[in-house]
């Protein structure tokens, strides 16, 4: 399967690479596993989708924002390890922030699973976990961290 292929049909682009805010890599490898640091919802060195869900931002806007952290995460994967190099996402962690009483993030966190299945296909299917926070760096609304297999470890 063509990974930019099906972007391109999908009529999307994998951001620029953001580079890490701390003292960190963007994606560490350890044997077959590939980490990935938490993205935010960053296009091109642009901050977007800041703020907290149901007050300053709707849940169409924390998908989309979710949309934009998971090309992110393939953006990291694939300058760092490539796309032929990817047996299937495992898992991610999703985190948000947002007004009291919002209980909208598995709607919202869809945006990041939906566009993974629709990019990766069957190597794309995931486990999950959700996290609401007080506060995420650059009051952004959402972020994503994720562990992808490889299929050989000699990056």
């Amino acid at each position: 399967m063509d990974f930019l292929s099906t972007l391109s049909q999908l009529n999307l682009e994998l951001p620029q690479v953001s580079q890490p805010g701390g003292s960190y890599t963007s994606v560490n490898i350890r044997g077959n596993i590939a980490y990935i640091a938490i993205q935010f919802p960053i296009l091109n060195g642009e901050y977007l989708f800041q703020g907290r869900l149901g007050d300053t931002l709707t849940n169409e806007q924390g998908y989309q924002a979710m949309e934009l952290c998971a090309l992110n995460v393939l953006a990291q994967i694939n300058h760092k390890v490539g796309f032929e190099h990817i047996d299937g996402l495992n898992h991610f962690d999703a985190y948000f922030q947002a007004e009291e009483g919002w209980d909208d993030s598995p709607v919202v966190v869809n945006g990041a699973s939906d566009l993974f299945i629709k990019v990766l296909g069957d190597k794309g299917t995931h486990a999950r976990a959700i996290f609401g926070v007080d506060k995420l760096p650059r009051n952004f609304s959402v972020g994503l961290t994720a562990t992808f297999t490889l299929n050989d470890s000699e990056k």
